[in-house]
């Protein structure tokens, strides 16, 4: 079986060169490396022509999902695999990858793990990210920083929606769903990836995904809880009754208490892990205020486009 890694990259001087060495690492190397650029202007493309080994696209205005769906035109191989260039993949990661491929599974569903490189990275992960053992194969969504597929499993999705520009990958995960693809998890098969530096680009990260949820029609009732447990806690602590407020706590609780539980992955210092524990209910609610503020704004943007889904106009 013959593999074609692909990726997309803008703008990504300083994490491609050691993305691409993790890819001549592999214990499995891929049969062909296709690299997508968008347009980079900060020394990216001079880099990847220097490259070995690699295919290079050039496709300037390019989104991620446009360029993903030009490298699967590219690629040679029937069996693809998707990762990002500002990853760093473990030397296994591709043959761990294939394993489920190579037992009959339409698509793979690899592991993704943050470089947690500072205190607000730490915290971030132990906020957003799932542990492992919290992953459920049945309802897993995978990304494409970490995933492999059959060419007729992404033709059978349609491809990647050009008109989307975030959350593509989520996307093509639904429709995948729907039509009942083989999907299975390769836990072993794990992704370093890039958080965001600061709280100013984590709040615009958040903000994208839910504003790209919306125009797409993805994880409605998601949102819609997020909505309700922030408005029915402010509803009861602005109340007078005691019993209401004492329920708002409760529920402030048990929605915190996973990211919370996560805190120990994360933390081994003591008096580190304790200011992890005062300050992850305030990031859960800064990212929430993101989220939230993006779901709105992408909700205007399907309104215009009269509620359907398939290529709403651009904003």
């Amino acid at each position: 079986m013959k593999v074609s890694l692909i990726t997309t990259v803008l703008n990504a001087d300083g994490h491609v060169g050691r993305f691409l060495e993790t890819v001549a690492a592999q214990t499995r190397p891929p049969d062909e490396v296709v690299v997508v650029d968008g347009g980079s202007t900060d020394g990216t493309l001079e880099e990847l022509r220097a490259a070995v080994g690699i295919t290079l696209v050039e496709e300037p205005g390019a989104n991620i999902a446009r360029g993903r769906n030009v490298a699967i035109v590219a690629a040679t191989h029937d069996v693809i695999a998707l990762s990002d260039a500002d990853c760093v993949l473990e030397p296994d990661w591709l043959e761990r990858l294939l394993v489920p491929i190579e037992a009959g599974a339409d698509v793979a569903m690899g592991a993704y793990r943050p470089l947690a490189e500072n205190f607000l990275h730490r915290c971030m992960a132990a906020v957003n990210l799932p542990d492992p053992n919290e992953w459920d194969e049945a309802t897993f969504m995978p990304s494409g920083r970490s995933i492999a597929f059959r060419r007729e499993a992404i033709e059978a999705a349609g491809g990647y929606p050009e008109w989307l520009g975030i959350g593509e990958d989520m996307f093509v995960n639904h429709r995948w769903r729907e039509l009942g693809m083989d999907m299975r998890l390769a836990r072993d098969a794990v992704a370093w990836w890039r958080l965001r530096p600061d709280l100013r680009s984590t709040w615009t990260q958040y903000f994208r995904y839910a504003r790209g949820d919306a125009i797409a029609g993805m994880h409605p009732e998601r949102h819609a809880l997020r909505f309700a447990v922030y408005g029915g806690a402010l509803y009861a602590l602005g109340s007078r009754g005691t019993l209401r407020k004492l329920a708002a706590l409760a529920g402030a609780g048990a929605y915190v208490a996973g990211p919370l539980r996560r805190a120990s992955t994360w933390f081994d210092d003591p008096p580190e892990r304790a200011r992890a524990v005062a300050a992850i209910p305030a990031l859960m609610a800064f990212v929430d205020t993101a989220k939230m503020a993006g779901y709105v704004a992408g909700l205007a943007v399907r309104r215009r486009s009269g509620g359907h889904r398939e290529h709403p106009p651009s904003p």
